[in-house]
């Protein structure tokens, strides 16, 4: 099987299992970040054909949607690629790049005593998932996530959580304008690659300039 065979074979793969989704979290959300990957793979020495699969594969079974279940994706991901009969090293490297890209994987965690995995794939994937959660399609998914969740608008008397541990984190239920600060805004500057800072410039100020209109809107000053 080619390259090119097993990166179709992936996308009507994750199609059928994302059928559905919440639509922050689905088909058009891997394929805005499979986008994203290719486009800032073209200026970096990475293995295509690793960080197509990475990004397309990189939310097949998110662990928010899985009891927070964090090994469900990586497994998934897996047993597909070696249905295919992908290589050894390609199917390990993106299985790494699955676990690791997370947000809050870069969050501290007192359980985990391992040696953080890193490449340059899972760096190129991490910028093109991130670039997909801020700016204006990031703020929409932000907020059709917390409707999914029935989560508050905003409430002024829940302040944000600026140092929150990993299940600190992935317990929240805060409002969804916290997230912002909490997570959103942060992204800018933990890009990784020179093009992933490049993009990543003109979505966040596009969220400061949201963030001021709702809240003068909030406050009754607009």
């Amino acid at each position: 099987m080619t390259n090119t065979e097993i990166v179709e074979e992936t996308i009507q793969f994750v199609k059928e299992k994302l059928a559905g989704a919440e639509g922050g979290h689905d088909w058009f959300h891997i394929q805005r970040v499979f986008n994203n990957t290719l486009l800032i793979a073209k200026d970096e020495k990475v293995d295509v054909l690793t960080v197509s699969l990475g990004a397309l594969l990189h939310d097949i079974a998110d662990a928010k949607f899985h009891n927070g279940d964090e090994t469900v994706g990586p497994k998934l991901a897996k047993s597909f690629l070696q249905s295919l009969k992908v290589n050894k090293a390609t199917i390990e490297h993106v299985v790494n790049i699955i676990a690791n890209i997370s947000f809050k994987s870069s969050l501290k965690d007192g359980s985990d005593k391992k040696k953080k995995f890193a490449s340059k794939e899972l760096q190129v994937v991490q910028d093109a998932d991130r670039l997909d959660a801020i700016g204006a399609i990031g703020i929409a998914r932000a907020f059709n996530y917390g409707g999914f969740k029935n989560r508050q608008l905003h409430n002024p008397d829940i302040p944000p959580n600026l140092n929150m541990n990993k299940e600190e984190y992935k317990k929240s239920t805060a409002p969804t304008i916290n997230h912002f600060y909490e997570k959103l805004l942060l992204l800018k500057d933990k890009m990784n690659t020179p093009s992933g800072k490049k993009l990543a410039e003109s979505r966040h100020q596009y969220m400061l300039d949201y963030l001021t209109q709702f809240d003068h809107e909030w406050n009754g000053l607009l």
